[in-house]
């Protein structure tokens, strides 16, 4: 049965201080903070009969608080990017702050990857601990409308870390969360011998700023073709002579799955040969974006340096910029009507493969 440790991780520069949750599955454990919902760790099993914490990260607060790359954290209330910062709701245009290139990202200058979340320790029906944190994102805040009410539950029952979002607002308004985790299977160096799979036949192109506009390519062919297991260095040398890797200076795209997919079956799967653990991914959410670290450049925890491709992000969510783009949201619209519920769920379960 899954336990909950709760102790102090540290204080923030507002002094507020910080509190880390350790679910406990077994050998394995992952931890979350109540700031900003961050994934600070998941120690799981390796092929060596050893343990290996899958995520980069820091180990103090002030890691988190003075570094970009929004490592780990829940993200709010749009993930990805909107277009100029263009929100359009009945007729009425909202002004999102622009951070990213001239676009809006990732929630804006505030977003809920910096907020202290309040957390509640709950039972899943089974005797396992499972994780709450809730938060209420004002009217107005970063321009948005509407209050929102949002709860993100995390659990860890047999090797299977599970997210559950849940959202809803008294004003229509835009919703797409997501968690930033970034992951490296053997718990550093380089993920371009990791081996990725993705269920998806699409990817979404986009401009030199990084936003797409409608269109949908097809990945046969292309360094974007993961449906069967491929390294991803592999498609990663083609940064400089594909124009859709060049303007992210690698993988940073959203893959489109298949509207009628068996959403049973794992929608991704990364392997790293070195350490034998193996990561599924599950969500009923309509695309995912791969970034695969191309940013990196930082210290992180234990010292360890953090470069370029160090890890990877696999951020389950609806098609970026879809709020603007009546193709993208006829594949899942991020405009909610108040009242109406946001829900979904990401899983990653962790093994080794035999």
């Amino acid at each position: 049965m899954t336990k909950i440790i709760k102790k102090v991780f540290g204080k923030t520069k507002n002094g507020d201080t910080v509190y880390a949750f350790t679910l406990q599955d077994g050998e394995n454990y992952a931890t979350v903070l109540d700031y900003g919902g961050i994934l600070q760790e998941i120690v799981v099993k390796n092929a060596q009969g050893g343990l290996t914490d899958v995520l980069y990260g820091y180990d103090t607060v002030q890691g988190y608080e003075n570094n970009g790359g929004y490592l780990n954290a829940l993200i709010g209330r749009f993930g990805n990017r909107i277009e100029k910062g263009k929100l359009t709701i009945d007729g009425k245009t909202y002004d999102l702050y622009l951070n990213d290139r001239g676009n809006h990202l990732h929630g804006g200058k505030v977003g809920f990857d910096k907020k202290i979340w309040k957390t509640e320790i709950v039972n899943d029906g089974q005797g396992n601990e499972c994780l709450s944190l809730s938060i209420l994102s004002p009217d107005g805040e970063e321009n948005y409308p509407g209050n929102l009410n949002v709860e993100v539950v995390y659990s860890f029952v047999g090797g299977k870390l599970s997210i559950a979002y849940r959202a809803v607002s008294d004003k229509k308004t835009a919703i797409n969360l997501t968690n930033h985790a970034y992951f490296n299977l053997d718990g550093g160096d380089s993920i371009l011998d990791h081996e990725l799979q993705i269920a998806a036949p699409y990817y979404v192109p986009t401009d030199e700023t990084l936003i797409p506009h409608g269109e949908f390519k097809c990945v046969k062919g292309t360094p974007f073709d993961f449906t069967s297991p491929v390294k991803v260095g592999v498609g990663d040398t083609q940064r400089t002579r594909d124009t859709d890797l060049a303007y992210g200076g690698g993988f940073d795209h959203c893959f489109v799955f298949d509207k009628n997919r068996d959403k049973s079956l794992p929608y991704a799967v990364l392997y790293s040969e070195k350490s034998g653990v193996e990561m599924k991914c599950y969500t009923d959410m309509p695309a995912v974006q791969l970034y695969a670290g191309n940013g990196l450049d930082q210290v992180g925890k234990k010292g360890q340096k953090y470069g370029r491709c160090g890890a990877l992000c696999l951020e389950t969510q609806a098609i970026p910029n879809n709020v603007n783009v009546p193709a993208y949201a006829e594949y899942g619209s991020s405009i909610y009507e108040a009242g109406q519920e946001y829900r979904f769920t990401a899983v990653y379960e962790f093994g080794v493969r035999k």
